[in-house]
This record gives C-alpha cells, structure tokens and sequence, in this order.
C-alpha cells in the first residue's frame, strides 16, 4: 500500500517517516513554505535513536499524482478545523480504474478528538479511526521532531464508527514494522478517542496560560476534565479508564530530551506559537461543551477555555500570556455565574 500524508505537520510528518523509514511508500501533503522546505531539502526527523532524512514525494494536493491508486490508503492529519478543506480537495480525485477517492479509498482520521471522522463519513465510505498518543512537534519548515521513546508513538486503530477489517489490520501490521509505533486494532476505537478528548481539555489550559505543571494549573485541569467526565457519562458515552490506558501504554511512550528540538507544548500551544489564527478549541473544549448543551450538563469551564483560545489565537496573543492565577479566578467566576443563573 502507498500512504499519502495528507498534513504532514507534526503528526502527520512523524507517522510519515516512520513509514518510509520501514521501507513503505510515502507521500507527503504539505503547503506553504512547508511544502517547499519538504521538496527541496527533504522530511527532517529528530527523534531519540537521531536524526533521520526521507526524501519522499511532496504535493500540495491530489493533482500532481494523476489518479490514486487502488492500494492507496489517506492519512488524514491535518488539525480538524481544516479537515472539510481538506476533504473538499480529495474526496473527488479520480482513482484507477474508476470511481473517486471518496468512494473507494481508505481514510485514517489521525487527529485529535472525533468531530474530524464524522466529518469525512459524510463524504468517505470507508473512514477509520485513529486514537493518537504520539508527542510531535513541528519545528520550523521541513522539520518535525518526535521525542517520545522506546517508541514514537501509539496509535489505536479501528473502523469508524465501530469494528475492524482486513484493511486495518494490514495497516496496523505496517506501522508497527517501523518497530517504533505501537497500533493495536480495536473494535471499539472511539472508546479510546474519548479517553484522549478527555486528556487533551488540557491543551487550551496549556495554550492560555503555559504548562500544566503548577498545583493551580493541575487542581484546574482536574476541574475541567471532571466537568468532561460529567458530561460524558451524562451522554452515555464510553471512554476507557485511566487505569486502562495507563496499563496499555506502561513506559512505552515517554518524552525524553531532545538536542536542538526543546518540546514547547502541545498541539494547542503550537498553533499559537506558529501564529496560524486558529486552534482546535471549537473540538476539543467545544464537543464537551456541545454534548454538554445536548444533555442538559453545565460547562463553565470548558466553554470558557474554548472562547479563551480562540480570542487568543484570532487575536494573535502568545501563547502562555495569561497568568495561571487569573485564568483560576477567571473559571470560578464562570462557575459562580452558572450556579447563580
């Protein structure tokens, strides 16, 4: 199979040279000065075992490579605010022997949260879902480091909404070649997602105010993922354990430093920091606070970093510009306003 890294940003670029680094056939799908860094000098990964360059196929999109092949399996790994543009131009490329991307071809939602795969089931028959626990970060153009060891990542698979099928499994078998990622198949693949959307309410505290590593900011994020939790289990929706993913990742996936790659922070924090004038906000706090409106659960705080980390990132604010101590005092005071509503 061909994989074509569509956002071959961090994530993306990560999963891209891990592949070709195993001897599989990669394509990468970048823009900008990205795309032309990627083209002229090559995908630069830095990750604990070194530094590696995979001079591979660079596009802008799906015309440059004609039609698509049969065994051509997507990789969707732009943020998810970008998925319907990205969705707009590959649904419709024409694949050998007839028919469209859309119809034929395999689609792996390597994003965070879950509104990306639902998005692409309404234009893809065959989506699959991928719970991503790979720490990546895009460095400058051309470059993307993954500091995570003994392996990059690891990356749960299944079809979307539900089960497994012969073509994840091949897959999966290909990732975990690399002998860097880890990618179980499972039915139940949103299970996990849940538990990372979760995880990942921390990035807007992240984004607004720096890491999530002083009590405040630690006693904080628990109050937001417990509001997430909350809502969750208001909605009926399954998601797995800490001690579950605890049990399955072990020490498989731990940061280590990196010489000439320091890790900032996480995706959130990175949009910031790039200045790309939006954040995954709206999908990550946001789906809280959606499921929350559906079911009749307050969400204070996760409609709060939500607005939060857009106005910073519409506005062009640092990340981390916001003291933790206002953001605390920020959060009770929308929590007053809901009990006294």
């Amino acid at each position: 199979m061909r994989y074509i890294i569509i956002g071959a940003g961090a994530v993306g670029g990560a999963i891209g040279g891990r592949l070709a680094g195993s001897g599989h056939e990669v394509v990468l799908v970048a823009r900008g000065a990205h795309h032309a860094a990627l083209r002229d000098g090559g995908l630069r990964l830095k990750v604990p075992d070194g530094e590696f360059t995979y001079r591979l196929p660079v596009v802008d999109g799906p015309g440059p490579l004609g039609e698509l092949r049969a065994d051509d399996v997507l990789v969707l790994a732009v943020k998810t605010q970008d998925t319907e543009g990205a969705l707009d131009a590959w649904g419709p490329a024409p694949v050998a022997g007839g028919g469209t991307a859309a119809e034929r071809l395999p689609l792996l939602c390597a994003q965070n949260g879950v509104e990306g795969q639902r998005i692409a089931l309404r234009r893809f028959r065959r989506v699959y879902g991928v719970c991503v626990w790979l720490p990546s970060t895009f460095v400058e153009p051309g470059v993307v480091s993954a500091g995570a060891a003994p392996l990059t990542g690891m990356l749960h698979l299944g079809g979307y909404p539900h089960g497994t099928d012969e073509t994840i499994r091949l897959v999966a078998a290909d990732l975990e070649k690399s002998r860097f990622l880890e990618a179980p198949v499972v039915p139940d693949v949103t299970r996990w997602q849940y538990a990372k959307l979760l995880a990942n309410l921390a990035n807007a505290v992240e984004a607004v105010t720096g890491p999530v590593d002083s009590e405040e900011a630690i006693v904080l994020f628990g109050r937001v993922r417990a509001e997430g939790a909350a809502v969750l289990d208001a909605a009926g929706i399954p998601y797995a354990s800490d001690e579950e993913q605890r049990a399955m990742r072990g020490r498989k996936v731990d940061l280590v430093p990196l010489d000439g790659a320091p890790r900032g922070g996480g995706s959130s924090w990175q949009s910031l920091t790039r200045g790309t004038g939006t954040i995954e906000a709206d999908y990550l706090n946001g789906e809280i606070v959606l499921l929350g409106r559906l079911h009749g659960v307050p969400t204070p705080l996760n409609a709060l970093l939500q607005r939060l980390a857009n106005t910073f990132a519409r506005e062009g604010r640092a990340a981390g510009a916001m003291p933790v101590g206002e953001l605390v005092r920020l959060a009770d005071e929308a929590v007053a306003f809901v009990q006294e509503s």
